[in-house]
Formats: structure tokens, C-alpha cells, sequence
């Protein structure tokens, strides 16, 4: 591998880790980041002479930590701060002439766990709740500010510019970096799903790139939704959560064929499903249920379990999909949960009954950039046999998609009209 892309994996796969441990070493969000940003400026510098080193995120943890203290010593009124973390170093740094030999410790239990108490941070009810995931996500998905905004429907700069308010809130309010006590966590949880649900998102079907899916997010969101599990074990919804992930993420590797193209569900070989996955996620989604009180996600996960019974796509239970997303309507008046039942109801009872629902959903203006409506649109008038509106619609998806694969996909779509 190379220096370059050796480095950019690490950053993705280690970056949120090494931020999160700074941030409770040096107890300043925006100081981790920084000294996080000199170390991969360090990296880009020195591995392309020096080789890659062995454990890339240890190295850029050491790095990290020692161009935190540098910028210490450079302010004025901080000598209490600059002590505590040379103290810090002395006992964490390994010796001079091994600079990477030490592992990066495998993660401690849930209450130890940086990255969880980064989430918890982020999510502090101190910030308003559009704030806590967005910065969750940068900070800890591994996310650009790119991709966090398209994550939320808004412009790239308005989504740069609310980060900085945010990180500037947290220093001011000197939020705590810990995860909270008992009785603080419900009130805490409904920002943490949201973020760990996004993340997936993002992974599952990438906003941009060559390929479909990011398998790191994807794995990070897993992680996190299993580590809030342990958690609070008694909370339906976090149950509801994981169940949901495992069970969508079961269908992944049949999403796209051998060369890397994209395959519809009604196409995927079913035997590829990992069937230990979906059996894991039925038995959380049943702990859940017996829980009560079904919320967003345990009615989500209820609709993935539904696909993934199915022996085949025509075998599909339409009806109750369609009546599972009415019921999730009914909690969570988001315009993307009318587009996907939509979609379930063009199923369910043909696409004209389909499209009278989302041309409904379509009148939210905030939809007006949002690429999976445009292809449902194109989709259900390819159905009708409305070629003349299935183009335009498709040549909008198409306009607004930034993935590849998607992109191939809509284009051959497309052709497929004449």
C-alpha cells in the first residue's frame, strides 16, 4: 500500500479514535483537532521518506499528542495545562527509538470507551439537537463537513460555519467530556440514535465516491449501536437500533455484483444475505418488542425483518410494509419517511397510488435537492408507462447523484426508456 493511501485509511479508520482519546487527554475540542491535523500533516511528510509505519494509528496518536503539547507551549496562561499533559506523555509515550511499537489498545468496556463519551459530549441537551449530530458526525463518523451536509440537506459553508459555533459553545459552556449518569441518559439518547442511525447511513449508501458503501461507517455505526446496548439494556429503542442496522446491514454484500455494480433488491441473490446477521437481528428486534412501547427505529428494524423474510422480492409482504411505514409516519413526520412509504405503497397497490403519496411528500421545498425522491418519481412513471416524465425525472436523480454506482445505475435506468 502506499504512503498516500495508507495514510488516508488511517485517517478514516483511526482518525476518529485518536481524536477522541486527545480530546479527553487535553480536555480541548479544538486543540485535539488541530494537533490532529499537524499529525497528519507529519504523516504526509514523513511516510512517503520513512516508509508507513506498522501501526499507523498509534503513530498518529504519539504524533497527535506531541503537537498538542507544542501548541501548549506556545500559549500564554496554560502552564497547569502543559504539565498535566507532559505528564500524560511520560507515562503513554513509548521509548524515542521505538516510536510505533506500542498497540493501540483494543476498546475497553462501554463506560471507558472515548468515543463514546465524544458522543455523549456531543450530544450534551446544552446544543441544539441539529448541532450534536452534526458534529457527532464529523467528529466521530469520520465524515466530511461535505458530507455532514449533505447528510442534513443544507449548503457545505452554512454546514461549516454551525461546527465552529458548536465547537465554540462546547469550550465556552466547558461541557464534560463523560458519558452521564444513569438518570441524565434517557433525556441524552434521542441525539445518540439519531447520530448513530446517520452514520449508517452514510455508510450504507455513500453520498459520494466510487463505490456504494463505506464498510468502515457502516462497522463504526454497528459498534457504537452494540455498545449502547450494553449500555442501557432496558431501552427499547436502542434494541430497536441495532436491531435495525444488523438487519439492513445483512443485505449488503448482494448490493452490488462482482465488477462493483449496483443490483435493486428485487435482483439481489438472496443467498448472499448473511443469514447469522438477520437471525441476530430478529432476536434483538423480539427483546425489543417485549420491551414496549415501539418507537422509530423498532418499526424501521419491523420493515427490514419484513425484507429479509421474504424467500423472494414478489413474496414481499407490501401491505404490511406499507402499513409500518403509515405507523412510523404517525412518530416521525419526516418528508423522507413519506417518500419511502411512497415507494412501499406503489408496491403495495400500484404506482399510481404510489405516486399520488409522493407528489404529496414532493411539496416540502427542503425535498427539492433530495435524489432518492426524483428516482422513486422516475421509477413509479417508468411503471405507468410515463416515459416522458420517467426522463425528466431520472435526468433530475441523475443531476443530483454523486456516487457512481448510483449514478450508473439511474443512467442505465434511463437508457432502458429509448
Amino acid at each position: 500500500m502506499t504512503a498516500p493511501a495508507a495514510l488516508e485509511r488511517a485517517f478514516r479508520d483511526e482518525g476518529p479514535r485518536v481524536l477522541a482519546t486527545l480530546i479527553r487527554q487535553v480536555g480541548d475540542f479544538q486543540l485535539a483537532e488541530d494537533a490532529l491535523q499537524d499529525a497528519l500533516a507529519d504523516a504526509a511528510a514523513t511516510w512517503p521518506r520513512d516508509g508507513v509505519p506498522r501501526n499507523p494509528g498509534a503513530w498518529l496518536t504519539v504524533a497527535a499528542r506531541r503537537r498538542a503539547l507544542d501548541r501548549l507551549r506556545r500559549a500564554r496562561g496554560l502552564a497547569d495545562r502543559t504539565q498535566a499533559l507532559e505528564q500524560i506523555m511520560a507515562l503513554d509515550d513509548p521509548p524515542d527509538d521505538d516510536p510505533v511499537a506500542h498497540a493501540v489498545a483494543a476498546d475497553p468496556p462501554a463506560y471507558a470507551d472515548d468515543r463514546l463519551r465524544l458522543v455523549f459530549t456531543c450530544c450534551h441537551p446544552a446544543l441544539a439537537l441539529d448541532a450534536r449530530i452534526a458534529l457527532t458526525l464529523r467528529a466521530l463518523g469520520g465524515l466530511t463537513t461535505g458530507e455532514v451536509a449533505r447528510a442534513f440537506l443544507v449548503a457545505e459553508p452554512a454546514m461549516a460555519q454551525r461546527l465552529v459555533r458548536v465547537k465554540r459553545k462546547i469550550a465556552a459552556a466547558r461541557i464534560p467530556y463523560r458519558v452521564p449518569a444513569a438518570e441524565e441518559l434517557p433525556e441524552r439518547l434521542a441525539g445518540v440514535l439519531r447520530v448513530v442511525y446517520l452514520i449508517y447511513t452514510e455508510g450504507h449508501n455513500a453520498s459520494a465516491g466510487e463505490a456504494l458503501d463505506r464498510p468502515d461507517l457502516c462497522a463504526e455505526a454497528l459498534r457504537l449501536a452494540r455498545l449502547l446496548t450494553e449500555l442501557m439494556p432496558e431501552d427499547a429503542e436502542v434494541k430497536g437500533l441495532y436491531a435495525l442496522l444488523l438487519l439492513t446491514d445483512a443485505r449488503r454484500a448482494a448490493r452490488v455484483d462482482a465488477s462493483g455494480r449496483y443490483v435493486a433488491l428485487g435482483d439481489q441473490d438472496r443467498g448472499r444475505w448473511d443469514a447469522e446477521r438477520i437471525a441476530h437481528g430478529r432476536r434483538i428486534l423480539e427483546a425489543a418488542v417485549r420491551l414496549g412501547g415501539p418507537g422509530p427505529y423498532q418499526l424501521q428494524a419491523a420493515i427490514a425483518a419484513l425484507h429479509d423474510e421474504a424467500p423472494a422480492f414478489e413474496h414481499t409482504d407490501w401491505p404490511q410494509i406499507a402499513a409500518l411505514y403509515a405507523a412510523l409516519a404517525r412518530v416521525d413526520r419526516s418528508p423522507v419517511v413519506e417518500v419511502n412509504r411512497a415507494v412501499a405503497i406503489g408496491f403495495a397497490d400500484g404506482p399510481a397510488a404510489g405516486l399520488e403519496v409522493l407528489e404529496a411528500a414532493a411539496r416540502d421545498r427542503r425535498l427539492n435537492g433530495y435524489q432518492p425522491l426524483h428516482a422513486a418519481r422516475a421509477d413509479l412513471l417508468r411503471r405507468l408507462g410515463d416515459a416522458a416524465g420517467a426522463r425528466a425525472a431520472y435526468e433530475r436523480a441523475i443531476a443530483l447523484t454523486e456516487n457512481a454506482v448510483e449514478r450508473a445505475e439511474l443512467q442505465r435506468r434511463l437508457a432502458t426508456l429509448g
